[in-house]
Protein backbone atom coordinates (compact mmCIF):
# COMPACT_ATOMS: atom_id res chain seq x y z
CA UNK A 1 0.00 0.00 0.00
CA UNK A 2 1.20 3.95 -0.77
CA UNK A 3 1.77 5.49 2.49
CA UNK A 4 -0.69 8.47 2.98
CA UNK A 5 -0.25 11.98 2.11
CA UNK A 6 0.87 14.74 4.44
CA UNK A 7 -2.09 17.11 4.67
CA UNK A 8 0.18 20.20 4.27
CA UNK A 9 0.86 21.17 0.67
CA UNK A 10 3.67 23.06 1.57
CA UNK A 11 5.84 19.96 3.26
CA UNK A 12 8.87 18.72 1.82
CA UNK A 13 8.21 16.99 -1.39
CA UNK A 14 5.07 18.20 -1.85
CA UNK A 15 3.89 20.22 -4.49
CA UNK A 16 3.22 23.38 -2.67
CA UNK A 17 6.97 23.46 -1.79
CA UNK A 18 7.93 21.72 -5.36
CA UNK A 19 6.78 24.79 -7.63
CA UNK A 20 9.26 27.50 -5.51
CA UNK A 21 12.02 26.25 -6.92
CA UNK A 22 10.58 25.54 -10.07
CA UNK A 23 9.23 28.90 -10.42
CA UNK A 24 12.62 30.30 -10.18
CA UNK A 25 13.86 28.17 -12.39
CA UNK A 26 11.31 29.05 -15.40
CA UNK A 27 10.65 32.89 -14.77
CA UNK A 28 13.07 33.75 -12.34
CA UNK A 29 12.57 35.38 -8.89
CA UNK A 30 9.55 34.62 -6.44
CA UNK A 31 6.25 34.20 -7.53
CA UNK A 32 3.20 36.73 -6.31
CA UNK A 33 1.79 33.47 -4.30
CA UNK A 34 0.82 29.91 -4.01
CA UNK A 35 -2.59 27.85 -4.35
CA UNK A 36 -3.56 24.98 -3.52
CA UNK A 37 -6.55 22.79 -5.20
CA UNK A 38 -7.38 19.08 -3.70
CA UNK A 39 -8.14 16.33 -5.51
CA UNK A 40 -11.37 14.26 -4.66
CA UNK A 41 -12.95 11.22 -4.16
CA UNK A 42 -16.57 10.48 -4.59
CA UNK A 43 -18.08 8.66 -1.61
CA UNK A 44 -21.53 7.84 -3.67
CA UNK A 45 -23.52 9.84 -6.29
CA UNK A 46 -22.28 8.42 -10.07
CA UNK A 47 -23.19 10.79 -13.20
CA UNK A 48 -25.69 12.05 -10.97
CA UNK A 49 -24.50 15.75 -11.04
CA UNK A 50 -25.34 16.17 -14.65
CA UNK A 51 -28.78 15.64 -13.52
CA UNK A 52 -29.29 17.80 -11.38
CA UNK A 53 -29.05 15.02 -8.78
CA UNK A 54 -27.04 14.60 -5.74
CA UNK A 55 -23.46 13.80 -4.69
CA UNK A 56 -21.36 12.99 -1.93
CA UNK A 57 -17.64 13.56 -2.05
CA UNK A 58 -14.49 14.62 -0.03
CA UNK A 59 -11.55 16.78 -0.55
CA UNK A 60 -8.08 14.44 -0.53
CA UNK A 61 -4.69 15.50 0.64
CA UNK A 62 -3.63 15.13 -3.11
CA UNK A 63 -3.89 17.93 -5.35
CA UNK A 64 -2.52 20.78 -7.66
CA UNK A 65 -0.37 23.79 -6.41
CA UNK A 66 -0.04 26.64 -8.53
CA UNK A 67 2.45 29.50 -8.36
CA UNK A 68 2.11 32.54 -10.18
CA UNK A 69 2.90 35.68 -11.03
CA UNK A 70 1.56 38.51 -12.74
CA UNK A 71 3.02 39.03 -16.24
CA UNK A 72 4.12 42.22 -18.17
CA UNK A 73 1.50 41.12 -21.06
CA UNK A 74 -1.64 39.93 -21.52
CA UNK A 75 -0.10 36.30 -22.18
CA UNK A 76 -0.57 32.99 -20.52
CA UNK A 77 2.77 31.16 -19.70
CA UNK A 78 2.29 27.91 -17.94
CA UNK A 79 4.72 25.47 -17.17
CA UNK A 80 3.79 21.71 -15.81
CA UNK A 81 6.20 19.52 -13.48
CA UNK A 82 4.89 17.17 -15.24
CA UNK A 83 4.86 18.07 -18.71
CA UNK A 84 8.19 18.63 -20.93
CA UNK A 85 7.43 21.90 -22.59
CA UNK A 86 5.84 24.81 -21.68
CA UNK A 87 3.18 26.46 -23.11
CA UNK A 88 2.52 30.49 -24.23
CA UNK A 89 -0.85 31.26 -25.39
CA UNK A 90 -2.18 34.93 -25.79
CA UNK A 91 -5.64 35.43 -23.60
CA UNK A 92 -7.17 36.85 -26.77
CA UNK A 93 -6.79 33.82 -28.50
CA UNK A 94 -8.18 31.09 -25.88
CA UNK A 95 -11.40 29.85 -26.99
CA UNK A 96 -13.45 26.48 -27.30
CA UNK A 97 -10.96 24.59 -29.90
CA UNK A 98 -8.10 26.26 -30.35
CA UNK A 99 -6.05 25.18 -27.03
CA UNK A 100 -5.41 21.33 -27.18
CA UNK A 101 -3.77 19.10 -24.51
CA UNK A 102 -3.51 19.65 -20.67
CA UNK A 103 -2.90 23.20 -20.91
CA UNK A 104 -6.38 23.58 -22.33
CA UNK A 105 -7.46 23.41 -18.77
CA UNK A 106 -5.29 26.17 -17.71
CA UNK A 107 -6.04 28.39 -20.77
CA UNK A 108 -9.83 27.50 -20.30
CA UNK A 109 -10.06 29.53 -16.95
CA UNK A 110 -8.91 32.25 -18.16
CA UNK A 111 -10.97 32.31 -21.17
CA UNK A 112 -14.65 31.79 -19.01
CA UNK A 113 -13.77 34.57 -16.75
CA UNK A 114 -13.04 36.83 -19.91
CA UNK A 115 -16.39 35.70 -20.82
CA UNK A 116 -17.67 36.29 -17.90
CA UNK A 117 -16.61 40.01 -18.17
CA UNK A 118 -13.71 40.12 -16.28
CA UNK A 119 -10.46 41.36 -17.06
CA UNK A 120 -7.48 39.44 -16.75
CA UNK A 121 -3.75 40.14 -16.68
CA UNK A 122 -1.27 37.76 -18.02
CA UNK A 123 -0.08 35.13 -15.62
CA UNK A 124 3.10 33.23 -15.70
CA UNK A 125 2.02 30.26 -13.47
CA UNK A 126 3.95 27.04 -12.39
CA UNK A 127 1.21 24.21 -11.66
CA UNK A 128 2.53 20.66 -9.92
CA UNK A 129 0.37 17.85 -8.40
CA UNK A 130 0.88 14.53 -6.80
CA UNK A 131 -2.42 12.83 -7.70
CA UNK A 132 -1.82 9.52 -9.23
CA UNK A 133 -2.26 9.45 -12.85
CA UNK A 134 -5.14 8.48 -14.74
CA UNK A 135 -6.68 7.41 -11.38
CA UNK A 136 -10.21 8.93 -11.80
CA UNK A 137 -9.80 11.39 -8.82
CA UNK A 138 -10.47 14.62 -10.53
CA UNK A 139 -7.09 16.12 -11.18
CA UNK A 140 -8.19 18.50 -13.98
CA UNK A 141 -10.69 20.15 -11.64
CA UNK A 142 -7.77 20.67 -8.82
CA UNK A 143 -5.67 22.50 -11.12
CA UNK A 144 -8.34 24.44 -12.94
CA UNK A 145 -10.03 25.40 -9.19
CA UNK A 146 -5.65 26.57 -8.30
CA UNK A 147 -5.32 28.55 -11.37
CA UNK A 148 -8.82 30.02 -10.80
CA UNK A 149 -8.22 30.97 -7.36
CA UNK A 150 -4.88 32.47 -8.44
CA UNK A 151 -6.32 34.61 -10.95
CA UNK A 152 -9.16 36.07 -8.75
CA UNK A 153 -6.73 36.85 -6.18
CA UNK A 154 -3.79 38.58 -8.63
CA UNK A 155 -6.85 40.62 -10.55
CA UNK A 156 -8.56 41.26 -7.86
CA UNK A 157 -11.86 40.00 -9.05
CA UNK A 158 -13.39 39.04 -5.17
CA UNK A 159 -15.18 35.99 -6.95
CA UNK A 160 -17.32 34.10 -4.85
CA UNK A 161 -16.54 30.10 -4.85
CA UNK A 162 -20.42 29.50 -6.53
CA UNK A 163 -18.72 32.10 -9.43
CA UNK A 164 -15.21 30.02 -8.95
CA UNK A 165 -17.03 27.03 -9.60
CA UNK A 166 -19.39 28.35 -12.54
CA UNK A 167 -15.84 29.49 -14.33
CA UNK A 168 -13.85 25.71 -13.73
CA UNK A 169 -16.42 23.73 -14.90
CA UNK A 170 -17.05 26.50 -17.88
CA UNK A 171 -13.19 25.64 -18.89
CA UNK A 172 -13.59 22.27 -18.42
CA UNK A 173 -17.02 21.85 -20.81
CA UNK A 174 -16.35 24.32 -23.41
CA UNK A 175 -12.94 24.40 -23.89
CA UNK A 176 -11.72 20.97 -22.71
CA UNK A 177 -14.88 19.47 -23.82
CA UNK A 178 -15.69 17.35 -21.43
CA UNK A 179 -19.82 17.24 -20.26
CA UNK A 180 -18.75 16.99 -17.24
CA UNK A 181 -21.29 18.41 -14.26
CA UNK A 182 -19.59 20.26 -11.70
CA UNK A 183 -19.48 17.85 -9.10
CA UNK A 184 -15.56 17.74 -8.92
CA UNK A 185 -14.85 21.83 -9.20
CA UNK A 186 -17.71 22.21 -6.43
CA UNK A 187 -15.75 18.99 -4.08
CA UNK A 188 -12.40 21.17 -4.47
CA UNK A 189 -13.52 24.63 -3.75
CA UNK A 190 -16.45 23.60 -0.99
CA UNK A 191 -14.84 20.88 0.81
CA UNK A 192 -14.09 21.02 4.67
CA UNK A 193 -12.02 18.53 6.51
CA UNK A 194 -13.39 15.91 8.86
CA UNK A 195 -17.07 16.61 6.33
CA UNK A 196 -18.47 15.07 3.23
CA UNK A 197 -19.94 17.42 0.72
CA UNK A 198 -23.06 16.53 0.03
CA UNK A 199 -23.70 18.91 -3.15
CA UNK A 200 -27.39 19.20 -4.43
CA UNK A 201 -26.54 19.40 -8.50
CA UNK A 202 -29.77 21.75 -9.23
CA UNK A 203 -30.11 24.34 -6.44
CA UNK A 204 -25.72 23.76 -5.84
CA UNK A 205 -26.38 24.32 -2.18
CA UNK A 206 -23.79 23.13 -0.10
CA UNK A 207 -23.99 20.71 3.44
CA UNK A 208 -21.23 19.54 5.20
CA UNK A 209 -22.09 16.07 6.82
CA UNK A 210 -19.28 15.11 9.18
CA UNK A 211 -17.79 11.78 8.52
CA UNK A 212 -14.76 10.35 10.97
CA UNK A 213 -14.25 6.66 9.97
CA UNK A 214 -11.41 6.39 12.30
CA UNK A 215 -13.68 7.34 15.26
CA UNK A 216 -15.45 4.06 14.45
CA UNK A 217 -11.85 1.90 13.79
CA UNK A 218 -12.91 2.16 10.31
CA UNK A 219 -10.69 3.46 6.74
CA UNK A 220 -11.82 4.56 3.67
CA UNK A 221 -9.40 2.81 1.38
CA UNK A 222 -8.81 4.01 -2.10
CA UNK A 223 -7.63 1.74 -4.46
CA UNK A 224 -6.31 2.46 -7.36
CA UNK A 225 -7.26 0.02 -10.54
CA UNK A 226 -4.51 1.02 -12.41
CA UNK A 227 -7.14 1.02 -15.48
CA UNK A 228 -6.67 3.79 -18.11
CA UNK A 229 -9.33 6.48 -17.32
CA UNK A 230 -10.43 8.60 -19.65
CA UNK A 231 -13.37 10.80 -20.22
CA UNK A 232 -12.53 12.77 -23.73
CA UNK A 233 -13.78 10.19 -25.53
CA UNK A 234 -17.37 8.98 -26.69
CA UNK A 235 -18.49 6.89 -23.58
CA UNK A 236 -19.22 9.91 -21.15
CA UNK A 237 -20.38 11.64 -23.70
CA UNK A 238 -22.84 8.75 -24.58
CA UNK A 239 -24.21 8.46 -21.00
CA UNK A 240 -24.85 12.14 -20.74
CA UNK A 241 -26.94 12.38 -24.20
CA UNK A 242 -28.61 9.19 -23.10
CA UNK A 243 -29.97 10.96 -19.57
CA UNK A 244 -30.65 13.97 -21.55
CA UNK A 245 -33.11 11.82 -24.05
CA UNK A 246 -34.42 10.07 -21.67
CA UNK A 247 -35.89 13.01 -19.92
CA UNK A 248 -37.02 14.40 -22.94
CA UNK A 249 -39.32 11.55 -23.66
CA UNK A 250 -40.08 11.54 -19.87
CA UNK A 251 -40.90 15.22 -19.89
CA UNK A 252 -38.94 16.06 -16.47
CA UNK A 253 -36.08 19.31 -16.72
CA UNK A 254 -34.18 16.14 -15.62
CA UNK A 255 -33.82 12.43 -14.36
CA UNK A 256 -33.47 14.13 -10.55
CA UNK A 257 -37.12 14.99 -10.96
CA UNK A 258 -38.74 10.52 -11.49
CA UNK A 259 -38.90 9.96 -8.06
CA UNK A 260 -38.48 6.35 -6.79
CA UNK A 261 -41.50 5.62 -6.36
CA UNK A 262 -42.15 6.57 -9.89
CA UNK A 263 -39.29 4.28 -11.53
CA UNK A 264 -41.34 1.74 -12.78
CA UNK A 265 -44.09 4.03 -14.81
CA UNK A 266 -40.88 5.71 -16.45
CA UNK A 267 -39.50 2.53 -17.45
CA UNK A 268 -42.67 1.26 -18.59
CA UNK A 269 -42.90 4.38 -20.89
CA UNK A 270 -39.48 4.24 -22.22
CA UNK A 271 -39.96 0.66 -22.90
CA UNK A 272 -41.84 2.11 -26.10
CA UNK A 273 -38.97 4.23 -27.16
CA UNK A 274 -36.64 3.39 -29.66
CA UNK A 275 -33.53 2.11 -27.57
CA UNK A 276 -35.70 1.59 -25.13
CA UNK A 277 -33.79 -0.75 -23.13
CA UNK A 278 -30.71 1.15 -22.85
CA UNK A 279 -32.52 4.50 -21.56
CA UNK A 280 -34.56 1.95 -19.22
CA UNK A 281 -30.95 0.70 -17.20
CA UNK A 282 -29.82 4.63 -17.56
CA UNK A 283 -32.42 5.88 -15.96
CA UNK A 284 -32.84 2.91 -13.56
CA UNK A 285 -29.27 3.96 -12.28
CA UNK A 286 -29.99 7.55 -11.88
CA UNK A 287 -32.92 7.25 -10.09
CA UNK A 288 -32.00 4.68 -7.49
CA UNK A 289 -28.46 6.23 -6.93
CA UNK A 290 -29.68 9.45 -6.05
CA UNK A 291 -32.03 7.65 -3.27
CA UNK A 292 -29.23 5.76 -2.00
CA UNK A 293 -27.04 9.13 -1.81
CA UNK A 294 -29.64 10.63 0.47
CA UNK A 295 -29.93 7.15 2.27
CA UNK A 296 -26.16 7.47 3.25
CA UNK A 297 -26.64 10.83 4.22
CA UNK A 298 -29.74 10.63 6.39
CA UNK A 299 -26.85 7.80 7.75
CA UNK A 300 -24.76 10.01 8.89
CA UNK A 301 -27.06 12.67 9.93
CA UNK A 302 -28.52 10.46 12.69
CA UNK A 303 -24.89 9.70 14.16
CA UNK A 304 -25.15 5.85 12.70
CA UNK A 305 -23.13 3.37 12.79
CA UNK A 306 -20.65 3.94 9.66
CA UNK A 307 -20.96 0.41 8.67
CA UNK A 308 -24.63 0.68 7.93
CA UNK A 309 -23.98 2.53 4.80
CA UNK A 310 -21.52 -0.41 3.58
CA UNK A 311 -24.75 -2.20 1.50
CA UNK A 312 -25.40 1.25 -0.27
CA UNK A 313 -21.27 1.80 -1.64
CA UNK A 314 -21.75 -2.36 -3.22
CA UNK A 315 -25.35 -1.52 -4.32
CA UNK A 316 -24.29 1.75 -6.47
CA UNK A 317 -21.19 -0.58 -7.68
CA UNK A 318 -23.48 -2.70 -8.96
CA UNK A 319 -25.68 -0.32 -10.54
CA UNK A 320 -23.28 1.15 -12.37
CA UNK A 321 -21.64 -1.89 -13.74
CA UNK A 322 -24.80 -3.73 -14.89
CA UNK A 323 -27.16 -0.69 -15.96
CA UNK A 324 -24.41 2.31 -16.22
CA UNK A 325 -21.91 -0.38 -18.07
CA UNK A 326 -19.22 2.31 -16.62
CA UNK A 327 -16.98 -0.35 -15.22
CA UNK A 328 -14.08 -2.73 -16.50
CA UNK A 329 -12.76 -6.35 -15.28
CA UNK A 330 -10.03 -4.74 -13.28
CA UNK A 331 -12.14 -2.44 -11.02
CA UNK A 332 -15.15 -5.15 -10.42
CA UNK A 333 -11.72 -7.37 -9.89
CA UNK A 334 -10.95 -5.11 -6.91
CA UNK A 335 -14.25 -4.53 -5.54
CA UNK A 336 -15.22 -8.40 -5.81
CA UNK A 337 -11.52 -9.11 -3.84
CA UNK A 338 -12.90 -6.35 -1.90
CA UNK A 339 -15.85 -8.03 0.10
CA UNK A 340 -14.35 -11.23 -0.01
CA UNK A 341 -11.67 -10.07 2.60
CA UNK A 342 -14.40 -8.59 4.53
CA UNK A 343 -14.97 -5.17 3.29
CA UNK A 344 -18.41 -3.75 4.98
CA UNK A 345 -18.90 -2.09 1.13
CA UNK A 346 -16.98 -0.95 -1.83
CA UNK A 347 -17.81 0.90 -5.60
CA UNK A 348 -15.96 2.38 -8.02
CA UNK A 349 -15.57 6.17 -7.71
CA UNK A 350 -15.52 8.82 -10.67
CA UNK A 351 -16.77 9.05 -13.77
CA UNK A 352 -15.91 5.20 -15.03
CA UNK A 353 -13.80 3.21 -17.21
CA UNK A 354 -11.31 2.79 -14.98
CA UNK A 355 -9.85 4.20 -12.18
CA UNK A 356 -10.53 3.77 -8.51
CA UNK A 357 -12.51 1.89 -6.14
CA UNK A 358 -13.48 3.00 -2.46
CA UNK A 359 -13.66 0.50 -0.04
CA UNK A 360 -14.88 0.61 3.37
CA UNK A 361 -12.85 -1.37 5.76
CA UNK A 362 -12.67 -2.05 9.56
CA UNK A 363 -8.82 -0.15 10.03
CA UNK A 364 -7.23 -3.21 11.29
CA UNK A 365 -7.98 -5.09 7.99
CA UNK A 366 -6.72 -2.63 5.84
CA UNK A 367 -3.80 -4.65 5.01
CA UNK A 368 -5.67 -7.87 4.22
CA UNK A 369 -7.94 -6.38 2.13
CA UNK A 370 -5.20 -4.61 -0.05
CA UNK A 371 -3.07 -7.57 0.01
CA UNK A 372 -6.58 -9.70 -0.92
CA UNK A 373 -6.96 -7.21 -4.01
CA UNK A 374 -3.13 -7.48 -4.92
CA UNK A 375 -4.17 -11.38 -4.93
CA UNK A 376 -7.09 -10.85 -6.99
CA UNK A 377 -5.01 -9.00 -9.57
CA UNK A 378 -1.80 -11.46 -9.87
CA UNK A 379 -4.08 -14.04 -10.50
CA UNK A 380 -5.59 -12.88 -13.56
CA UNK A 381 -2.75 -11.00 -14.45
CA UNK A 382 -3.41 -6.91 -14.51
CA UNK A 383 -1.05 -4.45 -13.48
CA UNK A 384 -0.41 -4.18 -9.48
CA UNK A 385 -3.00 -2.14 -7.96
CA UNK A 386 -1.91 0.89 -5.58
CA UNK A 387 -3.61 1.64 -2.91
CA UNK A 388 -4.29 4.52 0.13
CA UNK A 389 -6.39 5.27 3.28
CA UNK A 390 -8.09 8.88 2.23
CA UNK A 391 -8.80 11.46 5.04
CA UNK A 392 -11.40 14.33 4.25
CA UNK A 393 -9.42 17.59 4.10
CA UNK A 394 -9.65 21.24 3.35
CA UNK A 395 -11.05 22.72 0.13
CA UNK A 396 -8.78 25.07 -2.40
CA UNK A 397 -7.70 28.05 -0.94
CA UNK A 398 -4.29 30.17 -1.01
CA UNK A 399 -0.88 28.79 0.97
CA UNK A 400 1.66 31.58 0.78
Amino acid sequence: MTGGTPADPTAAGRPGQRVLAAFAERFGGEPDGRWWAPARVNLIGEHTDYNDGYVLPLALAHGVAAAARVADRPVLRVHSLQQQAPVELPLADIAPGAVRGWSAYVGGVAWALRAAGHDLPGLDVVVDGDVPAGAGLASSAALECAVALAWDDLAGLGLSREELVAAARRAENDVVGTPTGGMDQMASLHARAGHLAFLDMRSLAVEHVPFDPPAADLALLVIDSRAPHALVDGEYAERHRSCRRAAELLGVAALRDVPPDGLDEALAHLGRAPGGEVLRARVRHVVSENARVLDVVAALRSGADPRRIGPLLTASHASMRDDFTITVPEVDTAVGAALDAGAHGSRMTGGGFGGCVVALVDAARVADVVGAVEVAYAAAGYRAPAAFVATAGDGARRIS
